[in-house]
């Protein structure tokens, strides 16, 4: 989100693969040359560098799947459009315990440890920072490890595990050195709290910053981000700082950038083993989070069973006919998906960020929906089923207790980016059969969202991340209502959101047939043809329109991107948007058009699904050669391996699904339409004990192209599987050539409308 174009040149990538060459190897040392496991080819470092700001975004993160903390190096003080690690860096200076989803999102409740070896203390990042080079550095899913030196090339070796809401560092110091570990619970101008606790050889306290907190309606005066910091060798000496003091008479300090220090004995011992627990409840939470996830002090165990928990996930899928960077991408792709939303909930317990209080229940935060609701939180309905209705629950919480399903939850309402697409995550999941959660209670939900416009709708302009406003639902319904389309003249980003609400009234449309309430199902249904009322026949695209009914500007109206983006973005009716362009012949050549002006836009959300349209205008054949062609351009085994932001799986889940043969391309309807797989088989070991296979004997770099397809040995004549056909198990099986066919060209579904 909020970026700019990142394309790639061939000499930066070539650039890019000869450093990150060495990545790898040292990334998976102490294990053999061909990975034997599916984490082994996961590369964490693939999106943790590039140009500028525009690049992946992602970080090394150990964490379990969906883990409610993440533990990575912090190569930089993290905030709003910067994460904590970049490739490029030289130094280090702090271990963090992150809940920052996305580079373009804030950081909330983190704590960071450090260890020095310096006889002074030092507290500033510039000051304790140590050198390290990635030589040194081993990153997986599972454990990370880093050496670093000082100035006098002192070696201080640092490594992490981790549970859902704990993490584990090891720190090995010289010995005969006074070792330290800082713990950093606040920085400049956050106040916050910090004990000593000699008796349990804890370090407790409390960091209450939330980047995002300018960001949407609610202060949330109880929210903190609650630690206990526990060392197994009990420390000599331990001190409180406050700003650029330390107190050595008190063993707890409230206030202004605030911290303290833990010194032990390396005379004989030079490990020295924490665990941190986490919690946005309280400290005993936090204290109780460590005692069930981490009873004992044994970090090869822990780090063995998060590793075999990264494998049973990542397992589901198991590939054949890969490339070594294939696989690689594949497999880092599946890792990406499987970080979020994550947890928000503590053994049963879970603070919400909507009223401020502590419930009973499961809760899951960082929903980047916007981006996600196209491929990620569908790659999940057959990744991690288990999780779907906790997750669908947990927005259905947030509309109970703040008033609206979120948009960008982080942890709380951010307002960040357009319509209620919280309504397709729901939808898909009805549609899909899951059951897990009141459909009644979600009806309400996705009603208030499709029919009750935001406080203050029209005395403002809804601007893009515009501070300290009500929660945004639906800008400008109130104007949609009487005229069939959001206006440019009054409402921000209005041909966009005219568009893609225009899907969020088919999702909802769903919902409505799902409880029974036909006469509103018929009326979002029509509703969903909103979108129409944008098309100016005269140019053939997608036009904004001022409140007098007039055609603004062809420039205004759009949100991260323009009317080439937005000409198919009705993505519940594309033979809707091919009957207005004329039919399937003049769809394909505005396709054309677009693909060959350069007017295709991967590195963001909106043109996701571009190369699957060609399946509903008659050639086929053209969607295999360019999502081909879209997989081999966006994505590589490089530092800049994801061209733009990650954006929470999202980028990811369109690789992962392009691999397997078939895209969401309406992800509330159920069904997927057909590409052109990029291996020669496929095992998905579905969580339900079934196993769906994807199969291509022939397929190659040369062989792109579809013949003929079967579904369990049933000619299979049109583009599109379903979600229930890929959970009952079977055999999806393609016959692949070198040469265009008309396979499933004669397939032409019908306008919604």
């Amino acid at each position: 989100m909020s970026r700019i174009n990142a394309a790639r040149i061939d000499i930066k990538r070539a650039c890019c693969a000869i450093a990150f060459s060495i990545v790898t190897g040292t990334a998976l040392a102490g294990q053999s040359s061909a990975p034997a496991t599916p984490v082994d080819w996961v590369n964490t470092f693939i999106g943790t560098g590039g140009e500028g700001a525009e690049y992946g975004g992602t970080m090394p993160l150990v964490t379990t799947p969906f883990g409610m903390t993440n533990w990575t190096a912090q190569t930089r003080q993290n905030r709003i459009s910067v994460s904590s690690y970049e490739y490029h860096d030289s130094y280090i200076h702090g271990f963090i315990g992150t809940h920052q989803p996305a580079i373009w999102m804030g950081d909330f409740g983190y704590v960071t440890l450090m260890p020095e070896i310096s006889d002074g203390i030092n507290y500033a990042p510039e000051a304790r920072r140590l050198a390290f080079s990635h030589q040194d550095e081993i990153s997986t899913p599972y454990y990370y490890a880093v050496t670093m030196h000082d100035a006098a090339a002192h070696p201080v070796r640092a490594e992490i595990t981790a549970t859902d809401h704990a993490g584990y560092l090891r720190f090995t110091y010289p010995r005969g050195v006074t070792a330290k570990v800082l713990i950093e619970a606040t920085r400049p101008g956050i106040e916050g709290f910090v004990r000593i606790d000699a008796s349990r050889n804890e370090i407790i306290g409390y960091n209450p910053d939330r980047m995002d907190a300018h960001l949407g309606p609610l202060k949330l005066p109880n929210f903190k981000g609650y630690f206990v910091v526990r060392f197994k060798q009990p420390f000599t000496e331990a001190k409180v700082y406050e700003g650029t003091l330390t107190w050595p008479d008190k063993q707890e300090v409230k206030g202004d950038n605030v911290g303290a220090f833990a010194s032990f004995d390396t005379s004989r011992n030079t490990e020295v083993d924490v665990q941190v627990g986490t919690s946005f409840i309280s400290i005993e939470q936090a204290r109780a989070n460590l005692d069930a996830e981490m009873p004992s002090w044994n970090f090869d165990a822990l780090r063995d069973a998060l590793k075999a928990t990264w494998n049973r996930k990542l397992g589901i899928a198991i590939i054949e006919g890969a490339s070594d960077d294939q696989r690689r991408i594949f497999y880092t792709g599946l890792y990406h998906a499987l970080l979020y939303p994550r947890l928000m909930s503590e053994q049963g317990r879970y603070y919400s960020a909507f009223d401020d209080k502590v419930h009973n229940g499961t809760s899951y935060t960082a929903y980047s929906i916007w981006d996600i609701f196209r491929a990620e939180n569908s790659l999940l309905t057959i990744f991690a089923p288990e999780r779907i209705d906790g997750m669908v629950q947990a927005l259905l919480q947030d509309y109970q207790e703040g008033g609206w399903m979120p948009k960008w939850p982080n942890p709380s309402y951010t307002n960040i980016m357009i319509g209620t697409h919280a309504d397709s995550l729901v939808a898909e999941a009805i549609n899909k059969g899951f059951k897990g959660f009141d459909y009644q209670l979600a009806y309400q939900a996705v009603y208030k969202d499709a029919m009750t416009p935001p406080d203050g709708d029209t005395t403002r302009r809804w601007f893009d991340r515009e501070p300290h406003t009500p929660y945004e639902a639906r800008a400008g319904l109130t104007y949609a209502e009487k005229l069939g389309y959001i206006p440019a003249d009054k409402i921000s980003e209005a041909a966009s959101s005219t568009q893609e609400e225009s899907y969020d009234d088919y999702a909802v449309a769903q919902v409505a047939k799902a409880v029974g309430k036909m006469d509103d199902y018929r009326f979002f249904m029509h509703r969903s043809s909103n979108y129409r009322n944008l098309f100016n026949p005269t140019r053939g695209f997608m036009q904004a329109r001022n409140s007098d009914g007039s055609w603004a500007s062809p420039d205004d109206g759009w949100t991260e991107g323009d009317q080439w983006v937005y000409l198919f973005a009705a993505l519940h009716d594309v033979p809707g948007v091919v009957k207005l362009l004329g039919g399937p012949q003049a769809a394909s050549a505005k396709l054309d058009a677009h693909f060959n002006g350069g007017h295709n836009r991967h590195d963001n959300e909106p043109s996701h699904h571009y190369g699957y349209l060609y399946d509903y205008a008659g050639e086929p054949w053209k969607t295999q050669a360019r999502v081909r062609e879209i997989a081999k351009d966006a994505y590589s085994n490089t530092i800049s391996g994801i061209l733009g932001n990650e954006d929470c799986g999202q980028m990811s889940a369109w690789y992962v699904f392009t691999a397997m043969g078939f895209y969401p391309l309406n992800p509330a309807s159920g069904e997927y339409v057909i590409g052109s797989p990029l291996f020669t088989h496929v095992s998905l070991n579905l969580p339900n004990g079934k196993r769906f296979e994807i199969s291509a004997p022939d397929n190659s770099a040369q062989n792109i192209y579809i013949q003929s397809a079967t579904l369990n040995g049933k000619p299979l004549d049109s583009p599109v599987i379903s979600y229930a056909q890929i959970e009952a198990g079977g055999t999806l099986n393609f016959v692949m050539g070198p040469k265009p066919s008309r396979w499933a060209a004669d397939w032409h579904p019908q306008a919604l409308l």
